[in-house]
């Protein structure tokens, strides 16, 4: 009888313990997932990152468990996107800010996104006017964005322009943290 293997994922928690708002400890939330029955759960940096383990393949059916206990949890609506190991390796080798130099200055993003981005007429990649800000590619479940704060726009700033054509139903992540997230599993 062959066992089913448990799938590495990583659950990237919206608006938490930013800007001191959603104030949630890392500890907290560990107990939370390990309450909820996931095995080897482990938090990256406080932004809520969470790793851990399951036997569940279907995503939705564990984001909508994980999304209904936080709520009990932590008296707070908190949106979840989920990604497995796979998925984020897979980001990894596509390499998609290869072509971006990078300077002290610079920040790469990652924006997941909950629900799959419809066709849109936006050229890509989109830029803003003074090019402190471009959205370099879309799939059906990110945006790759870089910021360039030498020229006066904020990450606050790009989070609204990725708000505004995407949706408020994500979250978005330094790139060296994804690659952070990688190494250390």
């Amino acid at each position: 009888m062959k066992m089913k293997s448990n799938i590495q994922y990583c659950a990237f928690l919206r608006g938490i313990n930013v800007g001191g708002h959603a104030l949630i400890k890392m500890d907290e939330l560990r107990n939370a997932f390990e309450k909820m029955g996931f095995e080897n759960v482990r938090t990256r940096l406080a932004s809520g990152n969470v790793l851990f383990e399951s036997g569940q393949s279907n995503k939705k059916v564990l984001v909508a468990k994980i999304e209904r206990e936080l709520k009990q949890a932590f008296k707070k609506d908190i949106k979840v996107m989920l990604r497995s190991l796979a998925d984020l390796r897979k980001l990894q080798l596509a390499n998609p800010f290869r072509n971006v130099e990078a300077t002290p200055e610079t920040r790469l993003y990652v924006t997941f996104l909950a629900r799959k981005a419809k066709a849109r007429a936006i050229s890509i990649p989109l830029a803003t006017a003074q090019d402190e800000f471009r959205i370099l590619k879309v799939t059906p479940e990110e945006v790759f964005s870089v910021l360039d704060l030498s020229k006066g726009m904020g990450t606050i700033d790009a989070m609204s322009v990725l708000e505004k054509e995407f949706s408020s139903n994500v979250t978005t992540r330094n790139w060296n943290t994804i690659l952070k997230i990688i190494k250390q599993v």
